[in-house]
């Protein structure tokens, strides 16, 4: 049964993706608003098909800390799930990705589109400066900009080391903005290169707020520390429904 509801869960999700890549350019003519709003009913569709065909609900913690209007949100990544997910819990949703994907035909176009912030991860500290100043400027205009402080999908119970980029642009924060750690685990249900998906509720948790003002080893600490912590918890809550315990402890 897991099996088969695996097997029709991907066959849609990619039959659905490519119905983005090879449909949505008719939107680029038009507002980025438009591209927006089409992309977040893409996403509302692919939630239902999770519950539908995967068995896997979403649930979500901590909305009262996220404020309206600036927000850098740091956020743990661990499936496809967190790339899209933003979509239906902000209104200008922005993320950080890398470059490569802006020459995907077609999803290149959308990204573009959308104003998300692309980084050559090959070009060092140019690169560095180049994605402060464009996250700086999402934020001055009261948008919701989402990077994944690791830089990469990891997989339930792994840790990499946090990347100073998340702290450069925190240190060039709005007044107006904050920075919301966000935990998850995505990772325990729809995993990175996995076939097989496991049914349950994927959990993704709205942190304590970290207002400007600390200085950049102090931040990075309290974020990881939050973000890892309750991660975990989150973790622990996955294995209790679904018997699956990561192969790596943090």
């Amino acid at each position: 049964m897991r099996w088969l509801r695996s097997l029709l869960f991907h066959a849609f999700f990619f039959s659905w993706l490519t119905f983005l890549l090879v449909s949505f350019w008719v939107f680029l003519p038009f507002p980025r608003s438009v591209m927006n709003v089409a992309l977040r009913i893409w996403s509302w569709t692919l939630v239902g098909a999770m519950r539908i065909l995967g068995g896997m609900k979403v649930a979500f913690k901590g909305r009262e800390n996220m404020p309206k209007g600036p927000v850098l949100v740091a956020s743990k990544h661990q499936s496809i799930y967190d790339t899209f997910i933003m979509y239906l819990l902000m209104d200008e949703p922005q993320y950080v990705l890398k470059k490569e994907l802006t020459q995907i035909p077609f999803w290149g176009w959308y990204a573009k589109k959308c104003e998300h912030i692309a980084v050559d991860r090959g070009a060092g500290a140019k690169a560095l400066k180049e994605m402060v100043v464009k996250c700086v400027d999402r934020l001055k205009r009261g948008r919701q900009v989402i990077i994944f402080p690791e830089g990469t999908r990891t997989a339930p119970g792994v840790t990499l080391r946090y990347h100073p980029g998340v702290a450069a642009i925190y240190q060039q924060l709005p007044e107006d903005a904050v920075v919301v750690p966000v935990a998850l685990n995505s990772g325990s249900y729809w995993g990175r290169r996995e076939f097989m998906i496991t049914p349950g509720t994927i959990t993704l948790e709205f942190l304590e707020p970290i207002k400007p003002g600390m200085d950049r080893k102090q931040f990075m600490q309290l974020l990881e520390n939050r973000v890892e912590e309750a991660t975990a918890k989150l973790l622990d809550a996955a294995v209790q429904e679904t018997g699956k315990k990561p192969e790596i402890t943090p």
